[in-house]
This record gives structure tokens, sequence and C-alpha cells, in this order.
């Protein structure tokens, strides 16, 4: 592609660059308007000033990628309401063996639960519960805090819906589920088990040093699970509220019901004090009843939802596998949903985050007039002759890029930028594939290296220091010491994996 002329050149490159600006740092103080404002700015400038047409810009929306992600934000939502993140935080603490298996438990429900649901919404809901078990067992938060962001990261890395820049690849390249996933989970497995280990090395000490008597650890666990407040999300960082237990809310359901019924029997049995107090004992009789008939109704009636909502998400999975259209799958997983609960979906779609999607529509338009320039296009042709896939070195090179351009420009632009480029160059179909699983691993372990790295770090970061009760500051110092290393040889292990 040939140089776009100077003043759109110029032009075109400011308005990445304002974009850029906003999206690495949101709250810059000479424009504060946070990163969903400035990916449309960036968007509205490259528009102004002609880099590309109206009709352009509105072409460059990738409606696919907003489908899928919109999907799976609403299938987690509901699932959330039926208490599986509940249930994935119980795991953490169920029969835990010591600081070193808990440590272990961390990274495995993480990896797995972000491989399905996202790493930014397995870090919202499992960020708080991992801290409250450190604190009530005298445990240092930061492994576990650590355990929680990395593995989050390195395990989203398995599917095509783990992480928003694998949706990206999966739509772009349009390689199945199934391929996907058979092509990056040796990776993810290896990666995870290694990543485990750095952390047990490192904070092998710390963890050895911590002493508790047995009958403390078990009371400790048990008030976990009995205190567990899973939260629910918008799938952006500390935008939540608690949600209250199952059977505390059919509970009080049910109180409501019966009291609404005793004040209508109270008005009319006033007729005599005697016949007052045996409708009284009839009533209290009654009502004893009803409480429980009402109760195990409501009650069975939710296991059975409950059951139901997991049985679609299971049904999506295997129709994703199966190799039918990502993206109207997970819609029509969320509208079964939607439709099954019954109910006014408002509560539950308010809880969808639209300024990523919004984002999203902004970062598709200035990253296309970005590459209408031609300045992506020329960098690469410096650099893609080092950069060949059939080759150890050219790997190592791509990799490096890749893992710098990540932490510079986010991953989600990097890949937009260098995806179609990276699959352009190789040769053949199977190479074409490994192009893109290799971007999928390396842009997405490459959030890992420090805490801006990646939403999932920030996310745990920011919770962790907002908790009430057990707050907890991340450093960008402590990520770092283990990030650089953990991510340098876990890109690596992933290098020699992925075919």
């Amino acid at each position: 592609m040939a140089m776009a002329p100077v003043i759109k050149l110029v032009l075109g490159s400011i308005a990445f660059a304002i974009f850029w600006i906003l999206a690495v740092f949101p709250s810059v103080p000479f424009l504060p308007i946070g990163r969903t404002a400035g990916s449309l700015f960036g968007a509205m400038l490259m528009v102004i000033f002609q880099v590309i047409t109206p009709e352009q810009a509105y072409a460059a929306i990738d409606l696919p990628i907003l489908g899928l992600l919109f999907g799976t934000m609403v299938v987690s939502i509901y699932l959330e309401r039926a208490d599986m993140f509940k249930y994935l935080g119980t795991l953490l603490s169920w029969k835990s063996r010591g600081p070193k298996d808990l440590l272990c438990r961390v990274c495995l429900v993480s990896a797995v639960s972000s491989a399905l649901f996202t790493n930014d919404t397995s870090c919202v809901v499992l960020t708080e519960f991992v801290l409250k078990i450190a604190r009530q067992k005298n445990l240092p938060p930061h492994p576990f805090l650590l355990a929680l962001a990395t593995s989050a990261n390195i395990g989203s890395s398995a599917t095509p819906i783990g992480n928003p820049q694998n949706l990206v690849i999966a739509v772009q390249s349009k390689i199945p589920f199934w391929e996907f996933l058979l092509g990056v989970f040796p990776a993810m497995i290896i990666g995870i088990t290694v990543n485990a280990m750095l952390l047990l090395g490192m904070y092998w000490r710390l963890l050895s040093d911590h002493k508790e008597d047995e009958e403390e650890v078990q009371n400790a666990d048990s008030e976990v699970v009995a205190q567990e407040d899973v939260q629910s999300h918008r799938f952006s960082p500390a935008t939540f509220s608690p949600v209250s237990s199952e059977d505390s809310n059919l509970r009080m359901d049910v109180a409501e019901t019966l009291r609404n019924r005793a004040g209508e029997s109270e008005l009319i049995s006033c007729n005599s004090n005697a016949s007052r107090e045996q409708h009284n004992d009839a009533e209290s009789q009654g009502e004893s009843n009803n409480t429980n008939n009402m109760f195990q109704s409501k009650r069975w009636k939710r296991v059975l939802w409950k059951s139901s909502v997991y049985f679609i998400t299971l049904g999506m999975l295997i129709s994703l596998l199966m190799g039918l259209n990502m993206s109207w799958t997970a819609i029509t997983a969320a509208l079964a949903l939607v439709v099954l609960d019954f109910k006014d979906a408002r509560p539950s779609l308010e809880k969808v985050s639209y300024s990523l999607l919004i984002f999203f529509c902004g970062m598709f338009i200035t990253v296309d007039g970005f590459n209408k320039t031609g300045i992506p296009t020329a960098l690469w042709d410096l650099m893609e002759p080092y950069a060949k896939i059939d080759q150890a070195k050219g790997i190592a090179v791509l990799a490096v890029v890749i893992l710098v351009l990540s932490n510079v420009a986010s991953n989600v632009p990097t890949v937009l930028l260098l995806g179609a480029r990276v699959a352009a160059s190789a040769m053949g179909r199977e190479e074409e594939k490994k192009a893109w699983l290799l971007l999928a691993w390396v842009s997405t372990v490459a959030g890992n290296l420090t805490l801006l790295g990646s939403a999932a770090n920030l996310i745990v970061c920011e919770q962790a220091r907002r908790a009430v009760s057990h707050g907890y500051t991340l450093t960008f110092t402590k990520h770092f010491k283990f990030g650089l290393p953990s991510t340098l040889i876990v890109t690596a292990i992933g290098l020699l994996l992925i075919k």
C-alpha cells in the first residue's frame, strides 16, 4: 500500500496519537475524557480530517465482533445470577490444605473461568473473594492476587471468547472454535503450570512462614463460604453491587406474601375476641404450613431455572465447538436466557458494558484510518523479512514486536494493526493459522508483563484497593517483579508448543 499524501498522513497520525494517549492514559490532564470518549474522538478526527470518508468509517465497524462480545457479556451476567461464580469461589476454600494448595487452586479456577467467561469477568467476581480468604487466613495477599490476574490472562488465551483480542482474531481469521482451542490449549495448560510453579518458587518462603491452627483454618473456610457475597458486574472495574443469597431472597418473598395475607385475615376476623383467638390459632398453624410449601416451591423453581441457564450455556459451547457462527450463537444463547427468565430484562441488560462496545466502534474506525495513511504497512514492510514464522528466529522477532506493541499500544489495537499483515506473510493455510494463533497467544500473555498491560490486571488492582474491610494495594513494582520472568518464560513455551 502506497503512502497517503503528506497532509493526510500527518493528520491521520495526529488522530491516532490522540486515540492512543487516551486509551493508555484515560485521565491525562489536558483531556481527561476517558477511553470510550477518546476512541470516539479519534474516530471523529479521522473523518473530519478526511483521512477516511463517513461511509468508510461505518464500514470499518466489525459487527460480528460486537455481536459476539455483547452475547458473551449477557450470558456471563445470567451465569452470575445463577450463582456460577459463587460456586467457583467456594471451590477455592473447600478442604484447602494450606497456602500453597490455595495458590494452585486460584491459578486453576482463574484460568478455567477466564477461558469460558472472559478474563475481565473472572477477575471482577473473584478478586474480593480471593482477598477475603487471604485476610481470614492471615496470608500475604499479593501472591494470590498475582495468581488470579496472571492466570486469568493465560487461561483466556485458550478460547476465542476468552478476551477481546481473541474475539477479533477468531472473527477475522475465521478459525473454527475447536481448532482455535486445540491449537492454543496445550500451551495454555503448560503455561498455567509453569506460572504456578514460578509463583510457588518466588513466594515459597513467604507462604511457608505462615503458621495457623488447623481447627482455625477449618473455621475460616466455613466462614468464607458462609459469608460469600459474589459481586455482580458491568464488565469494568469497580462497577458492581452485592447480590443477596438465594435462600434469603426466597424467604423474604415468602414472608412478604404471608404478611399481606395476615393483614387481610385480621380485618376479616375482628367480629369478636373469641373468634379472633380461634382464627389466629388456625391461621398460625396454616401460616407455618404455607411458609414451608411456598418456600419449597420457590426453591425448586430457582433450582430449575439455574439448571436451565447452565444447560443453555453448555449448548452454546457445544455449538461453538461444532463450528456454528460464533456471534449469532452467542446472541441466540443470550436471548434464550432472556426469554427463559420470563421477566423484564432491563436490569440484566443494564449490566452490559455498552461503553466497551462503543470503545470498540471508535477503535475500529481510528485503526482503519491509521492503516489508510500507509504508515503501518511501511513499518511492516521493513520488519517482515525478519519476522517469517517458518523460522525460529523469525518467530522470536515477531513475538518481541507483538510483546512490545501490546504493552505500548494495548493488545486489541496491536491485533488490528498486525493481524492481517502477519497472516498475509504466511505461506499456506496451516502457516496462516499458526500466525493467527501466535498473535493470540503473545498478545494475551503480554498483558502479564506490567500492571498496565491488561484490563484484568487493573481490575484486580482496583478491586483489591477498594475492598472495604480488607483492602490491599498491589503496586506496579510487585507486579513487574513477577510479571517480567513469568511473561518471558510462558511466552517462550507457547512459541514452542503452538503449531
